[in-house]
């Protein structure tokens, strides 16, 4: 009996269902560089860099434990550039008595998964996804009934499945969240761990080459590509953080600082996302740390929350919500993305610094994401799909499952209050009181009209005033509608003026990237 089991980008695990039951003797696996999946938004080079010299390195450690791998390059002469043409070549190739998935990470491609029995005359055995810790059936009976979604009660939930920090039934420390230790700014003349290095070896060279090649105008840059593409660099990885960002990532989470786009953050969820680590071993290598006395609680905490709480709670808004969760949009936001976006170039310094690193690095982290790029473009109101698809290209650790509800749920409300309770909107203040973005900016962040005046300031009050309708009876914003309601009306006049001009004179994106 022979069965073919494709393998895709983010499944590069051993631990890998079809695998844990298949005998190598027996099986044929299939692993596909597709034009299709590359161009469902026009991803980061260094992403697509990494995903595919990530996926070469597996098919090598496969062949090395026995495996037979059918490897499909990208440039390939007869790679026809879709998973379901590939797969029926591979079926003629191989005659296969069997397909066995374990199933995409993807909504759409998973779909397509379900026709591809009928569709290639071979039986096909679609196999649930064992790397999380959550399964989507339990995240569907705690969600069931429920009138509010709340993370924290899940991931309480899952802090008793894991018992990870637990003292029997009571989290150690006394309290379950320790983020209110979490917000402290961090200083210039803090040390700054940089991230763990790798230097690409002969087969990423020959990956960074093609995406030259094949992608000449494609966002992104290529230059000083330094991720790890296998899972003995990702442990690497793993040891690397604990001992040299750890014990201060609690700190200093939110903080952000011109010229470090690193900071304390453990630039591990691009390995997590695509298999070459797993929750549970992060999280014990964490927590071991804190019984060893190496990492305080605050930090250990707050980075197990992030993956046992947040990644397990927002797959399981995504598989519940799905194909409609798409299509939300309760803000009726409709603006273009700005151009600056794809260029990095903008006189507000906190956004030059977001989005030129993303174009570098293809990496921001998950305050940048929310609190500058995120904020800014639900405040001038930018069509929420418009910022997902953005979002979904340019970062390297993105894939739609986990990128999805954060960007048009938490970023943008555009669930209308399903993930989060309140849009994450702020002036200003919230910027300067986290970075020192603002000492370098064109803009005055204490100013609310005229020229010089931060942007963010008045069209954060836009966003309150035009949404009022929407956000009124929301309970968590009573006191900011209190605020507006004390608000001198002249004075109120000229911060939606000075918001109205400066949206007049946004430059929407004219990339051909979307």
């Amino acid at each position: 009996m022979t069965t073919l089991i494709p393998i895709f980008a983010d499944q590069l695990s051993l631990d890998l269902p079809p695998l844990q039951i298949s005998e190598p003797e027996d099986a044929v696996i299939l692993m596909m560089e597709v034009r299709g999946e590359a161009e469902t938004v026009p991803h980061h080079r260094k992403k697509l860099i990494f995903l595919f010299s990530a996926m070469r390195h597996f098919a090598e450690e496969l062949r090395g434990q026995g495996w037979t791998v059918e490897y499909v390059k990208l440039d390939d002469t007869d790679n026809t550039g879709t998973f379901t043409k590939e797969l029926s070549r591979a079926v003629k190739r191989y005659n296969p008595d069997q397909i066995r998935i374990c199933e995409p990470s993807e909504y759409r491609v998973l779909e397509a998964a379900r026709t591809w029995e009928a569709e290639l005359g071979v039986p096909v055995t679609l196999m649930p996804d064992t790397r999380f810790i959550a399964t989507k059936e339990e995240f569907s009976a705690w969600a069931e009934n429920r009138k509010q979604f709340r993370m924290e009660y899940f991931y309480r939930e899952m802090r008793r499945k894991t018992e990870f920090l637990m003292d029997g039934a009571d989290p150690i420390g006394g309290q379950w969240n320790f983020d209110k230790e979490n917000r402290k700014p961090a200083k210039a003349d803090l040390f700054m761990p940089k991230p763990k290095r790798v230097e690409a070896d002969e087969m990423t060279q020959n990956v960074i080459a093609m995406v030259e090649r094949e992608f000449p105008t494609r966002y992104g840059d290529v230059e000083d590509f330094f991720y790890g593409v296998t899972r003995a660099h990702a442990l690497e990885s793993l040891h690397y953080f604990i001992k040299e960002a750890l014990p201060r990532f609690g700190d200093y989470q939110d903080a952000m600082l011109t010229g470090e786009p690193f900071l304390y953050h453990s630039l591990l969820s691009l390995y997590l996302n695509v298999g070459l680590l797993g929750p549970l071993e992060i999280c014990r290598a964490v927590e071991d740390a804190y019984e060893k006395g190496d990492a305080p609680l605050n930090a250990v905490e707050g980075y197990i929350r992030q993956i046992i709480g947040w990644r397990e709670y927002v797959r399981g808004i995504y598989w519940e919500f799905m194909p409609d969760y798409l299509e939300r949009n309760a803000l009726e936001a409709t603006r273009e993305l700005p151009d600056f976006y794809w260029t990095g170039e903008t006189d507000m310094h906190c956004l030059a610094e977001a989005t030129g690193q993303t174009k570098e690095h293809a990496y921001a982290h998950h305050i940048q994401r929310l609190m500058v790029t995120g904020n800014f473009a639900m405040l001038i109101g930018v069509d929420p799909i418009l910022v997902h698809k953005w979002y979904l290209a340019v970062y390297i650790d993105a894939f739609e499952w986990v990128e999805l509800p954060n960007t048009l749920g938490m970023s943008q409300f555009g669930d209308g209050g399903l993930l989060g309770s309140k849009p994450y909107a702020s002036s200003g203040s919230y910027i300067n009181r986290m970075s020192n973005y603002c000492k370098s900016c064109k803009y005055n962040v204490k100013e609310r009209v005229g020229e010089n005046a931060c942007p963010f300031n008045s069209l954060y009050w836009h966003f309150i005033d035009r949404h009022e309708d929407k956000l009124r009876g929301n309970n968590r914003m009573s006191m900011i509608y209190r605020n507006l309601d004390k608000m001198d009306a002249d004075v109120k006049a000229d911060i939606l003026k000075t918001a109205e001009t400066f949206l007049e004179n946004l430059t929407p994106s004219k990339s051909d990237y979307m």
